[in-house]
């Protein structure tokens, strides 16, 4: 039993590094299952794609690199988008570094007589920035300037785009985006842990090598407990957000038996494992206000969104690699419409705010409470209303909640102590976060005085803590408690309109970002150097006939 568990790691161990070899886990056939299509086949693309500029140049990962690469080819489009390189480089600056850093970007682009000067900035609003500059280099200080040169660019440039060979090529990803996804589209390895509807395991895409996790929701057991609307839930605000501190959903897919959200994989474990199970219960403080500072970066994110979270706890926080956050587990996150407040008693106990408990109205305040509760237990090793492995009536831990004040060790520093006091207050309307200005005045509190959240936002801070790449921070494979199976439950036809509305294939974010991180982009989207047009690009070539079907697929394909 024991050589199971090694024969599944090491199979994992071995995928995640790449699987050997120079291709990094792709398949023999990637540049066959990423061929892109001749450009006439995406004539439906170019007529239904919304005209966006924010969404084909900016939000949209390869969307944005062939418009820079369009850009490119012009020099008065190229200085601009240096310039906006330029600017995003100092708002990510070292503080002591940011004053020198605006100056030389002055310099460079905003002096009437410098070479790669961009007149789309006014003379007063440089002076302007000059001015602040020397009073205080705020990390704003160039948004005016960006806004002006985006809103240039958005018009004739973008209509220009519109018409190259460029965009041409984005069509041309965006339908390979859109093809069908089936469980053929990944390699399927041991199982890491259990989800509300079925198991977790970790996955390969085939065509890129790139490792995920897989979520499965078996479909008989999702009818049984009646869980279409918790699930679909989950899938469209997994959709919605794209966040470096929340995981991401690149696909959702179906098989006969399941559906399928293919996540972010974080090898790392989660906070309960890390806070309980590595040494001495709890964690300096330094490395627990690293991740107080990147989960509310993360639950920034949700609530931009008009999304509360709900289920902040120790186990939904998950490290990857590197040793960074993200937040997981969104089944009972939901949207707060603007300008209302909801009701509902959800939560895991030891966790859920007063006014939850109470069963009174809300918005974001929850999350925030939880995460007083969480920077405590990082702290303390122990949560603030329950101790660990004792058993406690929830009517006498939610009593606690609503009545009794948390107590402070030593373990906790002034600045620490404020901050939880802050997070932890009763009244909603009081606690730190909930006054009116959000994320911004737990991010100002002074135990982060000394992190950067440009930088942190940006990926550019180092952890505390990096994982061991070689160790597998979850349950043994047997130790992983088996489902039973679903009994007195039949899917019918009329189940399938569910199943549709959940299985939509790629997410174009997530999709388009894997394409660039293992180097398919780099790889396949070549132009050529000496101007001529690619046959696949070329309105007078003719697509490729497809391959000639074998006997079986072409009797099936009658019967159907």
């Amino acid at each position: 039993m024991e050589l199971e568990n090694i024969v599944a790691n090491t199979v994992l161990l071995k995928a995640r590094e790449g699987g050997g070899g120079n291709r990094k886990g792709k398949s023999k056939k990637w540049r066959q299952m990423l061929q892109f299509p001749h450009i006439s086949l995406c004539e439906d693309l170019r007529q239904t794609l919304e005209r966006d500029y924010h969404s084909l140049c900016e939000k949209q990962p390869i969307g944005k690199m062939l418009f820079r690469q369009f850009c490119e080819t012009r020099p008065e489009l190229s200085r601009c988008v240096k310039f906006l390189d330029a600017v995003a480089g100092y708002e990510v600056a070292p503080d002591e570094k940011r004053k020198e850093c605006g100056q030389d970007l002055i310099e460079k682009y905003l002096k009437p007589n410098s070479e790669d000067h961009v007149p789309e900035v006014p003379s007063q609003l440089v002076d302007a920035c000059c001015e602040r500059l020397e009073q205080e280099p705020s990390k704003e200080l160039f948004k005016e300037c960006t806004k002006l040169i985006h809103d240039y660019l958005s018009v004739a440039p973008f209509a220009d785009y519109l018409d190259s060979l460029y965009f041409n090529r984005f069509l041309q990803w965006k339908w390979l985006e859109r093809q069908p996804v089936t469980k053929n589209t990944f390699r399927q390895y041991r199982v890491l842990g259990k989800g509300g509807f079925g198991e977790v395991c970790a996955c390969q895409v085939r065509a890129t090598g790139k490792m995920y996790a897989c979520k499965k929701l078996e479909k008989k057991r999702i009818k049984k407990r009646k869980g279409e609307a918790m699930a679909l839930n989950e899938k469209q605000i997994l959709e919605k957000v794209n966040s470096r501190f929340v995981v991401s959903l690149a696909y959702a897919y179906e098989t006969k038996d399941a559906l399928c959200l293919v996540l972010t994989l974080m090898n790392g474990g989660d906070l309960k494992f890390h806070i309980y199970h590595m040494g001495e219960a709890g964690f300096e403080e330094p490395r627990a206000a690293f991740y107080a500072a990147e989960i509310c970066c993360g639950l920034e994110d949700l609530h931009q969104e008009r999304i509360v979270y709900r289920d902040l706890k120790p186990e939904n926080i998950l490290l990857d690699d590197h040793g960074h956050i993200r937040i997981s587990d969104l089944g009972l996150a939901v949207h707060v419409p603007e300008g209302q407040t909801i009701k509902g008693r959800v939560g895991t106990v030891g966790y859920m705010a007063p006014e939850v408990v109470k069963n009174e109205r809300y918005t974001f305040s929850p999350d925030w409470w939880a995460l007083g509760c969480l920077v405590y237990e990082m702290i303390e090793g122990q949560s603030p209303f329950q101790q660990r492995k004792k058993k406690i009536k929830r009517e006498e831990v939610e009593r606690l909640v609503k009545e009794v004040q948390e107590e402070y060790s030593e373990k906790f520093s002034p600045c620490a102590r404020s901050l939880c006091t802050m997070l932890l207050c009763k009244d909603p309307l009081e606690r730190l976060g909930c006054r009116g200005a959000g994320a911004k005045e737990v991010k100002e509190h002074p135990l982060f005085k000394h992190l950067n959240f440009r930088r942190l936002e940006a990926g550019m801070l180092d952890p505390p803590f990096k994982p061991d790449p070689q160790a597998i921070y979850c349950k043994d494979v047997l130790d992983i408690e088996q489902f039973s199976t679903v009994k007195g439950v039949e899917l019918e036809p009329t189940d399938n309109d569910f199943y549709q509305k959940f299985a939509t294939g790629s997410v174009p974010i997530p999709w388009q970002n894997e394409m660039i991180e293992t180097e398919c982009f780099k790889e396949l989207n070549v132009f050529s150097t000496d101007g001529t047009v690619p046959p696949d690009l070329d309105w007078k070539g003719q697509p490729s006939p497809q391959p000639k079907k074998g006997l079986l697929q072409r009797l099936f394909s009658r019967q159907r």
